[in-house]
């Protein structure tokens, strides 16, 4: 996704743990959006990603889908078909995919090589990680439903495991498939800073008020590009999405499906439109959830998801109020529980908390525990509520520290995956144009008044390309898909990270009887599917199950 905060974080969508809601463990896990779309980069933000997702799982704690005894087992000659990657039991995640255990009973995974460089199909290749769980049954398997879960930058071999629950129906008829994309994880990873860099990069001051601070902070952004370039220079020019495009129709090749069938979270909804763009004939069964906004630059994206997130601080704060959960900040107004975060922030600005193990909490790392928890209304409100409570009581930041952590991607040890690396390279590979420091104070009005706790982050995270060796390839991404069949495209009222209109226009742009709008009307946090509405879910797996198609503008509430 275009700017949003977060230089060295993961693309804007909270940590597995987060989007779970369950209690942190000794790893972070990857971003979902189911997580994904993506806070800026540029300064502590999630992404990015991978964020509960746009379904928060029935169960707090990931719970491997067993396949039934009868369910076939992969063939000695399936593992032998050229072409056909070689499917074995998972190992735990790596470091890179955001570390932790092995995902158990009925996982399999898998290494697939694609070319670095589609311009040359002959010549260096790259392996992509794979992740698959067989259908279960009972009812006659459909073939394999691809995931995305957003970022760019989130691991969908670390991913999808967790969401086993919520995906249980669709498991029935289709094998899950996922996986990392290029640059992320197990797929060619892009390595940048090591992990005490990165804790001082996000640590860094993401919203300066001296022209000292200012320069800081724009030295800060040349060295994360120039890490970047040394360590990882001959990839970044292919970590485009239209490159992962191709990939994921070597994929869907791989697993032996003639169409694609796809869900798409968050970043995913740009790489499952830039699909269809490519390969319209090659479409199945699409959904994207919740949308990114097809028709906005490198600049204009930045001020619009600026816009979502104001509205789902006022609404956090409304509900705050008005006790819909349990809300530790007692004030009267919207406004006043509003302003409780601005002066919280503002005073980490001046007096940033010691904290164990010689962190602080300052200002970027706040905004970044914030940012997060309005992913995800269910969890992160109640969580963010108690954490802010609890530091006006006893300033005592671990609470706001952890929270900021699981936004990017920071383990107990102090290990990072490696997705706020990839969520640098394919947004700057992408849109990514340089913006100057003299153009950012230009608009810093702008956005303060957009939002006066988020705007000055977000505006200061528009340098997150300015010193990126790789030039943007597009204004904005391509969506036509003439000759595809009907796509769902989901969005709700009050997702923060991904603002409904995005998904009007998406429909809109992948062309008459392609793009089929179906709304969440009130839904709440990021992306829709298992977050609570047995409209959303009712209505994709109709879809995805049975081939039935909802009217145009289908509303759920």
């Amino acid at each position: 996704m275009p700017p949003g905060p977060a230089l060295g974080t993961p693309p804007g969508e909270p940590s597995r743990q987060e989007r779970l809601g369950a209690p942190r463990r000794a790893a972070v896990r990857a971003l979902g959006c189911a997580a994904a779309t993506s806070l800026l980069l540029g300064g502590p933000a999630f992404a990015a990603v991978p964020a509960p997702p746009a379904a928060t799982p029935s169960a707090t704690t990931p719970t491997a889908l067993t396949r039934p005894a009868a369910a076939p087992p992969t063939s000695a000659a399936e593992r032998r078909t050229p072409g056909r990657p070689t499917w074995a039991a998972c190992p735990a995640p790596s470091q890179a995919q955001g570390g932790g255990r092995a995902p158990g009973t009925g996982w399999t995974c898998a290494t697939l090589n694609v070319p670095l460089d589609y311009a040359k199909p002959g010549g260096k290749t790259i392996p992509l990680a794979l992740i698959r769980h067989r259908a279960t049954g009972p009812g006659k398997r459909i073939g394999s439903l691809i995931y995305n879960f957003g970022g760019p930058g989130g691991s969908g071999v670390d991913t999808l495991p967790a969401f086993t629950p919520t995906f249980a129906k669709l498991n029935t008829r289709y094998d899950l498939v996922s996986f990392d994309p290029r640059g992320v994880g197990n797929s060619a990873p892009v390595s940048c800073l090591a992990d005490r860099d990165t804790d001082t990069l996000n640590a860094a001051d993401s919203t300066p008020d001296t022209p000292a601070e200012a320069r800081t902070w724009m030295d800060a952004t040349q060295n994360f590009a120039a890490q970047c370039a040394k360590k990882s220079g001959p990839l970044l020019p292919y970590l485009t999405t239209t490159s992962v495009a191709r990939d994921l129709d070597r994929i869907r090749a791989a697993v032996g499906d003639k169409k694609l069938n796809y869900y798409g979270f968050s970043y995913g909804t740009e790489l499952g439109a830039t699909y269809a763009h490519l390969f319209p004939q090659k479409v199945g069964r699409a959904v994207l959830d919740g949308v990114m906004h097809p028709d906005l630059d490198f600049r204009q994206g930045a001020l619009y998801q600026l816009k979502g997130f104001q509205l789902a601080l006022d609404h956090f704060a409304r509900s705050c109020v008005a006790a819909t959960y349990v809300c530790p900040l007692h004030r009267s107004t919207p406004a006043e529980v509003e302003k409780v975060l601005i002066d919280l922030v503002a005073g980490l600005d001046k007096h940033p908390a010691a904290a164990a193990g010689g962190r602080t909490l300052n200002e970027s790392l706040a905004l970044t525990a914030i940012e997060g928890a309005l992913y995800s209304p269910e969890s992160g409100w109640p969580l963010m509520s108690r954490a802010v409570a609890e530091y006006l009581r006893t300033h005592n930041p671990t609470a706001l520290l952890a929270m900021a952590d699981n936004m990017t991607g920071r383990d107990t040890k102090g290990h990072y995956s490696n997705s706020s690396n990839v969520f640098a390279a394919t947004t700057c590979a992408d849109f990514g144009v340089p913006v100057q420091k003299a153009e950012i104070e230009r608009q810093l009005p702008a956005y303060r008044k957009a939002s006066p706790l988020f705007g000055a982050q977000f505006a200061w995270a528009l340098n997150q390309c300015t010193y990126w060796p790789v030039k943007g390839a597009m204004k904005h991404m391509d969506v036509r898909a003439k000759g595809a069949p009907p796509i769902l495209v989901i969005g709700n009222t009050g997702d923060p990270a991904t603002p409904y209109g995005g998904a009007e226009a998406m429909a809109r742009r992948l062309g008459r009887g392609v793009g089929v709008l179906v709304s969440w009307k009130g839904g709440e946090g990021h992306c829709s599917y298992g977050n609570g509405s047995a409209c959303i879910d009712g209505t994709a797996n109709a879809y995805l199950l049975d081939g039935k198609v909802p009217a145009y503008g289908t509303s759920c509430s």
